[in-house]
């Protein structure tokens, strides 16, 4: 049976006392049910950083092709090895010296999406590259409320933890809008709910404490016009639309809670600001959640998670790590240094496993988040110890990609090679990025 009905708008939001939320995707998007096709969802690129390097040994698999085997770092990755890609051999020849002060981080990390050199200054005047993420953002326009989303488990440093002869904004973030211009990064939840759902350009500053003060939930705002609308949806859409909206007020509830709770003396020490949980496994769920559901919604199709600003010094006493991350990285071939910092690799990679998983189980029309997702995954440094940035530790997921691989490039050759071949894979259409040689092949090549 054919339907005729007019579908309902992509841009579909609902609207309440100074808020507004973005659906997700519905088959009453969908022109006709002959058209609940894969093609019809758009498509999205997710980055997952995590800094100071790796301890290789632990993280290289063995074997190539098909006929791999995760090591310990990656094992966390087990349940998704067959929709994951490592790639071995990539590097960054624009993180080299060429003639400017000895360092490491303040040229990797901005590497990292641009492909660039950076510009070696402690001051304003810095340059980079545009980053990869900002030519997909760039590529899709206005096609969603927000171009993209930076977040990031640590607040921005304005002076200090910052590599020598190179300005703090190198280290801060991977995405750069512009050469010159490199986009903040986002720790707080609550900044980043509120960036979603409602804030000083949607909600006037009276309501938006009135709110706050309540603890009231957004959802009770747009409560009218969610039944008005499910009343005109299908069975289908109707319980994707609970689905969202209960995930929506569960975050929500998370947020507060963090806000409500009584700040441990470390977190006293550290001066967070509310809405950062104290516990950091919490706040690391609690961040990639709302990623995930700005994808959902569709608010966003560009996300770069940072587990850390590069050269990062949080501890982890947690998992039996009380030493400086940062310092770990420099190890000096020390075994027991060594082993702490394969330790905070492999807790790094659980949460990647979790955003996976995520994505998986997060329904897009037919299918999930993860089918339509180019999904990156790397550091700016291979060996920490070294600064290492021509053996970069990088894994490549989503649906867009053929997984269950371990693809050994050539050494030394160009990450942009790769960031290419993912632009092209997102349908933009650039034949070079960076210091590319052309698009990596042997992603792509079945």
């Amino acid at each position: 049976m054919r339907i005729t009905r007019k579908p309902l708008s992509r841009r579909t939001i609902l609207r309440g006392v100074g808020t507004a939320m973005a659906l997700p995707y519905l088959e009453a998007m969908m022109p006709s049910a002959h058209a609940a096709d894969v093609a019809q969802r758009p498509k999205r690129l997710q980055v997952f950083y995590t800094p100071n390097g790796m301890t290789m040994p632990e993280y290289r698999p063995t074997g190539e092709g098909v006929d791999f085997t995760l090591p310990a770092t990656l094992e966390p990755l087990a349940p998704h090895r067959d929709a994951i890609t490592v790639i071995t051999g990539l590097g960054h020849p624009q993180a080299a010296a060429m003639g400017d002060a000895p360092a490491g981080h303040g040229r990797s990390c901005p590497a990292f999406l641009t492909g660039a050199h950076a510009r070696q200054t402690e001051g304003t005047d810095i340059r980079c590259g545009t980053s990869m993420d900002q030519v997909f953002a760039a590529h899709l326009g206005d096609a969603t409320q927000i171009p993209s989303l930076e977040l990031s488990m640590d607040q921005a440093s304005m002076a200090g933890s910052c590599d020598i002869n190179y300005s703090c904004a190198y280290t801060n973030g991977i995405s750069w809008l512009t050469p010159t211009v490199p986009l903040p990064v986002t720790a707080n939840p609550r900044a980043v709910f509120e960036r979603l759902f409602g804030d000083g350009e949607v909600l006037d500053e009276k309501s938006r404490l009135a709110r706050l003060r309540k603890q009231a939930s957004i959802l009770d705002y747009v409560m009218e016009d969610t039944a008005r609308l499910s009343g005109k949806l299908g069975m289908a859409d109707r319980h994707k639309l609970a689905e969202y909206l209960d995930a929506t007020r569960a975050i929500e509830k998370r947020v507060q809670r963090a806000e409500s709770s009584p700040p441990s003396p470390q977190a006293k020490a550290m001066k967070q600001p509310p809405g950062i949980p104290d516990d950091f496994a919490e706040h690391m769920k609690l961040m990639i959640d709302l990623q995930i559901l700005a994808m959902q919604a569709d608010i966003t199709r560009v996300g770069t998670f940072m587990v850390g600003r590069e050269i990062s010094n949080r501890t982890y006493p947690e998992i039996g790590v009380p030493d400086s991350h940062h310092m770990l990285s420099h190890h000096g071939n020390n075994p027991d240094k060594m082993a702490k910092l394969a330790v905070i690799n492999r807790y790094h990679m659980t949460f990647f496993a979790y955003m996976l998983q995520r994505m998986k189980d997060t329904k897009d029309g037919e299918g999930s988040l993860f089918d339509r997702t180019l999904v990156l995954r790397g550091s700016a440094f291979g060996d920490s110890n070294e600064h290492d940035y021509m053996d970069l530790p990088v894994v490549v997921s989503g649906g867009l990609v053929k997984g269950g691989r371990h693809i050994k490039v050539e050494h030394g050759t160009s990450m942009s090679n790769l960031l290419l071949a993912g632009l092209n894979l997102l349908d933009v259409p650039v034949t070079s990025f960076g210091d590319s040689t052309g698009p990596l092949r042997e992603l792509t090549d079945a």
